[in-house]
């Protein structure tokens, strides 16, 4: 049996997820794939494979993969990525040493199993669920400002809330000391466009935004579920009135991996950002500006922290660079949120703006533009990568290092066609 969900054009195939068996001569084993750990011990870890070698002999994703283990080979939940580069994904379960190695064969064909990350979608925004369990929320409809403010606060095209795998709310939508700070977001700062500052954070300027456009895909799946999102970085005050000058699509997806149980959530975030005017974006140096975070507001003084992958607090951690910030807090229990930059991002590893504790409140910000002016030419794409690792209690060193090397490091996979 086989079940196939389309949802805006991405076709999700749910693939075996107990079968037990030895292969039948009936079986088309299109590749062998090796998975080596390499120096770092892996646990839960999402792996994906670039299945062009073998796009011929597939159609909307009819394949799976078992893993073999002797003569006896078990089918693994796995889930296809359509796309000029089509892709299959799956968790690396359990524990895999450093130096070991795990085989599997890639089958045509597909059967049942269920979506264990599912996307829910109302009229003004989609949730993340795991496990029947909110992960986090994409507000596209337009997010009015409290009462009394301004309408140039209005906002669509962000993330709030995120939640943690108890049900705590992390994040902060317009605090009365930042109207415009949206929970998880990423507008540019201090910018110039065609001879005009261009201010698309600080909404009440009145000269830029940022808004939803339309979803490109939306995906729930046994490995990972999650959507892609165009939205548009707007100038306000052009030559001509309004002028679109930036064209994003954000990728955001959530693992079928920790959950309630074990304390966690792992979520990626990319974004892909164009210039679509005829005139570069200049982006002039400044302290914030990119992807930022405004924690619970419940997060200040005593009861929140910050830990950089160098060591750095809420006390020196502003402009310094780091390849992870852990960014924490106390509401009944204790949550956080460990933010990844990717090593292949502009600036890695890159610099941060870090709310001192005189702030007493939490806002996070990978901050490329602390660093210098910098430009974003027509036609040329700029494409930020991120991981969020959500956890219950303070930060782990140890677990946030061995997800760092996953994300950075990730195992080394070899496909092999059968002939």
């Amino acid at each position: 049996m086989k079940k196939r969900v389309s949802r805006l054009g991405v076709v999700v195939v749910f693939l075996c997820l107990t079968l037990v068996s030895v292969a039948s001569a009936a079986d088309e084993i299109l590749a062998k794939i090796t998975i080596e750990a390499g120096v770092h011990k892996r646990v839960d870890t999402p792996i994906c494979v670039s299945l062009e070698p073998v796009a011929e002999k597939i159609k909307e994703g009819s394949v799976y993969i078992r893993q073999v283990n002797g003569e006896t080979k078990k089918s693994v939940p796995s889930q296809f990525e359509a796309g000029e580069s089509p892709k299959l994904w799956w968790i690396l379960s359990g524990v895999t040493e450093p130096g070991q190695k795990r085989v599997y064969e890639l089958v045509k064909g597909s059967c049942l199993t269920e979506e264990a990350v599912e996307l829910v979608k109302k009229d003004k925004y989609i949730d993340v669920v795991k496990d029947g369990a909110n992960v986090l929320r994409y507000n596209y409809g337009i997010v009015p400002p409290p009462l009394g403010q301004s309408k140039l606060y209005e906002r669509s095209g962000f993330i709030h809330p995120l939640w943690s795998p108890k049900g705590a709310v992390l994040t902060d939508i317009h605090p009365p000391d930042h109207i415009h700070h949206v929970g998880i977001w990423m507008p540019w700062t201090k910018t110039e466009f065609e001879g005009k500052e261009i201010d698309f954070w600080n909404l009440n300027k009145g000269e830029g935004t940022v808004r939803f456009v339309k979803f490109l895909s939306t995906s729930s799946g046994p490995v990972y579920g999650g959507f892609q999102a165009e939205q548009e970085h707007v100038a306000l005050k052009a030559a001509n009135g309004e002028k679109v000058v930036l064209r994003e699509v954000w990728d955001v997806r959530v693992y079928d991996v920790g959950g309630p149980d074990k304390g966690y959530w792992l979520v990626d975030f990319k974004s892909t950002q164009r210039c679509v005017a005829d005139s570069p974006l200049h982006q002039v140096e400044y302290r914030y500006g990119g992807f930022g975070f405004r924690g619970a507001r419940q997060w200040k003084d005593e009861d929140s922290a910050c830990l950089t992958s160098e060591g750095k607090t809420r006390v020196d951690g502003h402009a310094t660079r780091a390849r992870w910030c852990d960014n924490s807090g106390k509401i009944e229990d204790w949550q956080g949120v460990t933010f990844y930059s990717h090593p292949e991002n502009f600036c890695h590893p890159e610099p941060m703006r870090i709310w001192p504790p005189e702030h007493k409140h939490v806002f996070f910000n990978f901050a490329p533009s602390l660093l210098g002016d910098w430009e974003m030419k027509p036609g040329e794409d700029h494409v930020f990568r991120y991981r969020l690792y959500v956890h219950e209690g303070k930060v782990n060193v140890e677990h946030v290092e061995r997800i760092w090397h996953d994300y950075a490091e990730s195992p080394d996979v070899k496909l092999e066609i059968m002939q």
